[in-house]
């Protein structure tokens, strides 16, 4: 019987992870370096150190058009080989229906779906070049599955992630490019702490089956898992990673 090998290895992999300074996109990140992956990450900060010299950071902010051009002109195409697209920049603005702005509306489902389409668009066309096929991964969330009130461009955009999974998954299967999404549930991260207060997060919290906010590395972990050579027949598919929020 053939060995079953469960080592996650990325050498010679080069992956792309969009909002990676911070947050879920820096666990994946950093997770990725550890496993020997050459990562250009982006955000939308002018400037940040490299975790180590085997990563990259790129400014890339996906409501402007020219940043987005130049990314695609200086980046994608200057890159010879991309293994791995993961898709995890996002806002969130929170707004009820009978109040939401046009811009506000626009702006979240240019950065959250409209983004992430036209990065694959042009991530797909050099990963069909390699014989190995490749990886994308987006990271919708579980607002893309249920919802809560005032969460309507946020939603809309999360829920336009999936059906933009599944659709891509069977453009891209020819090729042998995985397409997954991914839905983390409510997550402990610095955004999360900044805007809820204890009192909230506790109540939130006592909505989670298992108790508590994930770590941040626990849905990295998943993601990494989903990127690697692990996954040869999953694609198409939405995992969510929630601790059971939305089992109930």
């Amino acid at each position: 019987m053939k060995k079953l090998n469960m080592e996650i290895d990325f050498s010679g992999k080069t992956a792309i992870v969009t909002g990676g300074s911070r947050g879920i996109g820096r666990s994946i990140v950093s997770l990725l370096l550890e496993s020997g992956c050459y990562v250009i990450y982006t955000g939308t900060n002018e400037q940040l150190e490299s975790p180590t010299e085997k990563g990259r950071y790129e400014r890339l902010d996906l409501s402007n058009e020219k940043s987005i051009e130049r990314f695609m002109e200086e980046v994608i195409s200057k890159t010879p080989r991309i293994d791995i697209l993961i898709n995890n920049a996002g806002i969130n603005i929170i707004e009820p229906i009978d109040e939401i702005q046009d811009e506000h509306w626009e702006k979240v489902l240019t950065v959250n779906l409209t983004g992430s389409m036209r990065l694959m668009r042009e991530v797909s066309k050099v990963m069909k070049k390699n014989s190995q096929g490749g990886k994308i991964l987006n990271i919708s969330s579980i607002f893309g599955v249920v919802s809560k009130a005032k969460r309507n461009s946020y939603s809309a955009s999360k829920t336009g992630m999936i059906g933009l999974t599944r659709a891509s998954a069977l453009d891209l299967a020819p090729y042998n490019i995985l397409v997954n999404a991914l839905c983390p549930g409510f997550t402990l991260t610095e955004l999360t702490m900044s805007i809820l207060s204890e009192e909230e997060m506790n109540a939130l919290a006592s909505e989670v089956p298992l108790g508590r906010f994930a770590d941040v590395s626990e849905i990295a972990k998943i993601a990494v898992l989903l990127c690697s050579d692990l996954n040869t027949y999953i694609t198409g598919q939405t995992i969510v990673v929630d601790g059971g929020v939305t089992a109930q």
